[in-house]
Order: structure tokens, then sequence, then C-alpha cells
């Protein structure tokens, strides 16, 4: 998709370029508030991700919220993991033989893997976490164990009462689909389990420091009928190309419960104005991969002086209306995800990166790296 008009605010694109997000003091949020930072998997950048400790760093470091994605162990479970497969960020293969893994059908994908799906709890107690990105720490392999659902709002509400302020959680419904049909629990099992769980915690109104995210549409859109708690549509994309539009191939091209009932939208579509007008139906804010915001051109020029051209080089065109079309709907705009080490399109590192998103009136962001997220936000104030 070219993010064009009616996406093209020139005046906002001048206006950016020209000052890195504006001169005024005021900020551009939806309310006026400052922005949050949320923790992505905690601090994953550090620490193993989706453990008690990396969640409790991103707190340490400033995070606002921190985000559980959550899947279903074979006893109903929720835990906290990327996703239902448990390859790639435990030691389960170490653990379990081979013949427990399985053949599913994720978003589309056959894939062989060992399910989470297919533990039991106390199996699952027994991995150790592990981090998945090569080029980050591994000495904390080996140590940490998968936290529930239970453990983490128990540690954010813990930590928020040691350092003295509010410690929110942002869970993630993790393939809606794949849970109620693959793995069998059936149509918003997963749903009911975790609002329910979500309402003696922290009750059912909109003011609760909660937000449910989810990829897909239909999970979205029953939720609004139980719970007053805050929901946001996860807009997805596979990859940018050099002129900054925007590459959908499955299964990152649509909401894959859109996929199983033949609805022909995608991602992109939901955020035109009538896409938009459509998620405010249901939701209360978007969470969209961040080049839907802020369109960055692959021009050749090697703008960070380093010889060579990356994706911190592309040249920064502004704000594609996005976050601006949001909030005249009344939509919070949560961008995904900001990392110091890798993703930065068109900023020379981390730290200017998200001073530019918070400038151009995000109400929030994902970041590996709360740190560097709660350091921006603190300039803000």
């Amino acid at each position: 998709m070219r993010l064009t008009a009616p996406f093209s605010l020139l005046l906002m694109t001048a206006v950016l370029q020209a000052c890195g997000g504006g001169d005024d003091e005021a900020l551009r949020t939806l309310g006026g508030e400052t922005p949050i930072v949320i923790g992505h998997r905690g601090a994953s950048g550090e620490r193993p991700e989706h453990t008690l400790e990396s969640y409790r760093l991103a707190i340490e470091q400033g995070a606002d919220f921190i985000e559980p994605d959550l899947v279903l162990t074979s006893d109903g479970a929720m835990v906290a993991r990327h996703e239902p497969m448990l390859d790639s960020t435990t030691d389960v293969a170490s653990k379990f033989p081979a013949s427990r893994m399985r053949t599913k059908n994720v978003d589309g994908v056959p894939t062989t893997a060992y399910f989470a799906s297919d533990f039991t709890l106390a199996e699952i107690k027994t991995l150790r976490a592990v981090q998945p990105r090569a080029s980050r720490p591994q000495g904390f392999n080996g140590l940490y164990t998968v936290p529930t659902i239970e453990e983490i709002i128990t540690l954010a509400k813990t930590e928020g009462a040691r350092v003295g302020r509010t410690i929110g959680i942002y869970p993630e419904i993790k393939h809606s689909t794949f849970h109620a049909v693959e793995a069998g629990f059936g149509a918003n099992a997963f749903e009911d389990k975790l609002v329910t769980l979500l309402h003696l915690a922290y009750g059912n109104t909109a003011s609760a420091p909660v937000y449910i995210q989810s990829f897909e549409v239909a999970n979205l859109q029953y939720l609004n009928g139980q719970t007053s708690l805050r929901l946001v549509q996860l807009i997805d994309a596979d990859d940018v190309r050099d002129d900054g539009s925007l590459s959908l191939v499955a299964p990152y091209r649509q909401p894959y419960d859109f996929v199983v009932r033949g609805d022909a939208r995608t991602f992109a579509d939901l955020l035109t104005p009538t896409g938009l007008d459509f998620v405010k139906t249901y939701a209360d804010g978007i969470g969209p991969w961040k080049p839907y915001l802020v369109r960055t051109v692959n021009d050749g020029v090697d703008r960070t002086g380093d010889g060579m051209v990356d994706v911190r080089d592309r040249r920064v065109e502004g704000s594609t209306g996005v976050v601006e079309a949001a909030h005249a709907r009344g939509l919070r705009v949560h961008p995904y995800t900001f990392r110091d080490d890798a993703g930065i399109y068109g900023f020379k590192d981390g730290r200017a990166e998200i001073d530019y998103f918070f400038k151009l009136g995000v109400d929030g962001l994902f970041t590996d790296f709360p740190a560097t997220g709660a350091a921006a936000r603190n300039a803000l104030r």
C-alpha cells in the first residue's frame, strides 16, 4: 500500500522534517497526556523475553506498562510466550523428546513444533527461557521460568507498590483462531478466561491500567461486548519497500479471522478513514507497525556516514497522517517495536527515533529497551 492522500498531510510533513516533530511544548497525544512506555515482552533487549525478570527490569527502567503475550497450555493456563510454539524461546528440545512435536496450522502456515497447548502447566514450568536473538545477551539463558498471567499481575502490583507508581499490563491474545480451532479450546474460550481474570484483578472499568490487544478482529469485537477494559487493534505488515510503501504478504497481509471468513480487507485497509471508522466501533486504539506512521525512503544516501547504507540511512519524509486520522476519531496510537539494536528506519539511533515519534504525537510505544523510551518520555515533561 502506498500511503498517499488522504494520509498525506503536507504541512505536517514539512513541520516534522524542519524541526523533528515541532517546536511547541504542547504534546500532540490524543488528550495531551504524556505518552506511555510499554516494555515489549519486558526489557527483552537485555533479558530473555516474557520472564518475570524481564518484566521486573522493564519496571526498574521506567516502563509504565509491561506486555505479556499469552498462549494456553493443555490444561488451560495462560502463560507468557510470544508464540504458541516453544522452540525458539525455551529449552524445550533438551527437556522433551521430538515425539512431543506436532504439525499444526498457525495462521494458515503448517508449522511443526513443540506447542504450548500440548503441554500441561506443570510441564511448562520445567522449562527455562532463552534469548532468541543471537545478537543479544545469552548469559541469562536457562535461568528463568515461563510465568503465568497471574504471576505477572502479582509482579506488576508488587513492583508498582515498591516503586510508588501504577504499573499497567498490556496482554496480547496470541492467535485466537488457532487456540479456538487447532488447539481445540473453542470459540472465545481464551477471551472469556482472560477477561474474567482481569476483572477480578482490576475491575471492569476503562480506567483500569489495562489494555488488551490482538491482531485479529472478531475476538476484539466479542470482547467489546464483554468488558469495559480498553482494547487495541494491532496492525501488521511484512516489509517496507524502498519507496516507503508497505509490503503485505501472508500471513502478515490480513487478520487471520478475516482470511477464515473470506473478508478481503487487509491490515492496511484498517488504517484508511473507512477502516478507522470501523475499528472505532469496537476498539479504543490501534497498535500499528511503526512504518505505517512515518514514511521513509531508501534513496541510497549514507546519512550516518559509516560507509554503508542500511535502514538507518533512509530519508524521513514525515507523517503519513495515520496518527492524526486516528486521533480525529478518538483512537489512541501505540506503535511497535522500537529497538536500540535493530529496525531503526531513518534515524541514527533508537533514542532519536523515539524522540521523533513522541513529537509526532503517538500516545505510547512498545520498546525492547524501556530505559531508552523512559528517557525520551521524561524529556517531554
